[in-house]
């Protein structure tokens, strides 16, 4: 209805146009002027359907490189988020994989410090039955020291008795 009312409008400023300009009198007679003004109306008609239509023509020419544009950032839009999904499933498996990696390495420092300080306690353990045990052998050595003088000794005071045993007899006999 706007369209009509409008076409309309234009129409009336046309012919305003064409009386202001002259193009239309009404120095003749009736009928001719008539004739005219019919011939001017059709006329003015004519121009006003060439400039609808080439309007009608602009119009689409317009909405199809619209449409055009659409389409092509529609491509772009699909192709933007094809590019964000592909980024996402490069940082996806990583993050999984340095997830899954940090709580393997908690899991191991909380096996580390228990075994840590049993291994501590074990050192200390180890250190303290080398100790006893280094000791124990000094001790040992001593003792085999000790003993080898005293049976060496104990040789010779023998050697000796038996050597006086043997002086006794042999000034017995």
């Amino acid at each position: 209805m706007s369209i009509q009312k409008q076409t309309l409008e234009q129409q009336e400023s046309q012919m305003m146009h064409l009386k202001n300009s002259g193009l239309i009198n009404y120095t003749a007679s009736p009928l001719l002027n008539d004739e005219k003004e019919e011939e001017m109306t059709r006329s003015a008609l004519a121009a006003f359907h060439a400039k609808e239509e080439e309007i009608e023509r602009k119009k689409t020419e317009i909405r199809e490189k619209v449409q055009a544009q659409l389409g092509r950032v529609e491509e772009e839009t699909k192709k933007l988020a094809e590019i964000r999904e592909e980024l996402e499933a490069l940082t996806d498996p990583m993050r999984k994989e340095v997830s899954l990696i940090r709580k393997k390495i908690d899991l191991i420092n909380r096996d580390l410090r228990p075994l840590g300080l049993s291994c501590q306690k074990k050192e200390r353990e180890y250190k303290e039955a080398l100790e006893a045990f280094n000791e124990k052998n000094r001790e040992k050595a001593q003792l085999i020291t000790k003993l080898m003088e005293l049976v060496s000794e104990s040789e010779k005071l023998r050697m000796k008795k038996l050597e006086e045993l043997c002086k006794n007899m042999e000034s017995v006999y």
